[in-house]
Formats: structure tokens, sequence, C-alpha cells
């Protein structure tokens, strides 16, 4: 619990203690204000999530297959939503990929990461979600996914946060809980990674490591 300050004489400086908080409302109203246009609906939503699902290709990566002269894969990933899955992980909740295709560069990444739940070459993802639940004991509505296209329909009409990035197709966007203002590869896991933990109360939290108060 935060303590409160000894305001300081009239005309006198504020004290450190009474900066820090100065700055600290100033988050907590920036929180309420980035809250502010998102669905109540989506936010009891999110604020349920105990596990993050992910697609690769358009959502980790901006879905750009790049193949060397040797014809090995290449892939390229955003940093920000590598801290935003770490964040996740801060606060106690438990992320996977489910995929279509397979890489290796797809494993090294999540192992990087330390994502539980890795899945490649699933074509048939909703096999990959029934063994997920049943190995975690989590239920459908405790679970967010994040696909950008067809082949991600079939999980994002399951589970309890639905999100595609700004890139997603169309048919996904009609369907999905939340659509990330970021395209796949450029930030949109580190916009739902955000939600959840604005939705759950851990944003703040997790700040506060991070800051000087």
């Amino acid at each position: 619990m935060t303590e409160s300050c000894t305001p300081q004489p009239p005309g006198a400086y504020p004290s450190d203690c009474e900066v820090m908080d100065g700055y600290r409302k100033m988050a907590r109203e920036r929180e309420l204000n980035s809250l502010s246009g998102i669905d109540p609906l989506v936010l009891e939503k999110a604020k349920n999530i105990k596990l993050l699902l992910l697609d690769v290709d358009g959502v980790l990566t901006d879905a750009a297959l790049l193949y060397t002269s040797n014809g090995e894969e290449c892939k390229a990933y955003n940093t920000q939503d590598g801290f935003g899955i770490s964040l996740l992980h801060q606060a106690g909740l438990e992320t996977g990929i489910i995929t279509a295709r397979k890489s290796a560069m797809v494993e090294r990444r999540a192992n990087e990461l330390n994502i539980t739940h890795i899945y490649q070459g699933a074509r048939k993802k909703n096999e990959a979600f029934k063994e997920i639940l049943k190995s975690t004991g989590f239920k459908p509505f405790e679970v967010a996914y994040m696909g950008d296209d067809w082949l991600d329909l079939i999980l994002l009409q399951q589970v309890g946060l639905a999100v595609t990035p700004a890139n997603g197709a169309d048919e996904l966007k009609s369907v999905v809980h939340y659509i990330t203002s970021r395209p796949g590869g450029h930030g949109a896991v580190r916009d739902c990674c955000d939600l959840i933990l604005k939705a759950r109360g851990d944003h703040q939290k997790l700040l506060r490591q991070y800051t000087l108060g």
C-alpha cells in the first residue's frame, strides 16, 4: 500500500513523495483514458483470461516469408511483442503458439520467450486447442486467441477473447471481440497483451517495477 504524503507548507516546493504521487495519479488517469474507448464487454472478457494463444505468420510476424539462397526460412519478430508476452508471464498468465506451418525459427523464438505450449504443423488447430485445454484444465472462456486468417476462425469462435490484428482478414473482423490498432509483426501482440493486463488490473503494478516510483 502506498503511504500518504505529508503536504508541504504553502509556497514550498513539493516533496519527492508528492512529486511521485502526482506521477502515479497521471499514470492512472492515462490508463483510464486508454480504456475509455474499449467496449466494457471486451474488458470483462479480457479480465478472465489466463492463457493467450497466438498464430505466428501475420500475428507474431508481418506474414512475409523470407528464404535464404540455401532455402532456409527467416522470420522477423517484434521486440515489443516479446516484452508484452514476458509481462503476461510476470502477471502469472500462460502463453502458447498454434501455427499451421513449421519452422525452426518459431521453435527458437518460442523458447526465447518461455512460451509453454507450442504446436507447429497444426493444420487442424482445433485438435491442438483441445489438447491444450485438457493439459491445462482451463475453460474456453479463460483463453484468448489471436489469429489473422481463415484457418483461425474455428478457434476465434470458441475462446473467451477473440483478437485479430489490424491486417486480419475481413471475415475475422466480423467475428472477433477486439481488433488491435497495429498490424501483425508491428506491435499487434503487444496491443493484445496490454489490453489483457489493463483489464486484469496488472498493468500499473507491472509498470511500477520499471519506474522510479
